[in-house]
């Protein structure tokens, strides 16, 4: 299992480095009014991607360090009691003539 997990790792280096070597021509980059840079269009792209990783990772954190306080005062409040099984019915009364 683990020569198909390194199989694919080693997959997805050799398509990104493919990838980086096939798409090295420099693109303009426009921002404020009368500027441009010209970068290759890899560091483009995988600065795009950081910035894609990054904002997500900010969007998560409220999520993350809301379960954690949660877990902390879970564990942290007394356990419940546990739930008790209701009372088993009374048997129905047995007619001593069988009717």
């Amino acid at each position: 299992m683990q020569a198909l997990a390194w199989f694919f790792r080693i997959a997805i280096v050799l398509v990104l480095a493919w990838f980086a070597l096939k798409n090295s021509h420099l693109v303009d980059l426009h921002g404020l009014p009368e500027q441009s840079v010209q970068a290759p269009l890899v560091f483009v792209v995988l600065v795009a991607f950081i910035v894609g990783v990054v904002i997500g990772l900010l969007a998560w954190l409220p999520t993350v360090v809301r379960n954690r306080r949660e877990i902390a005062r879970l564990r942290r409040s007394p356990p419940a009691a546990p739930p008790q099984a209701p009372a088993p019915a009374p048997a129905p009364p047995t007619d001593a003539h069988g009717v």
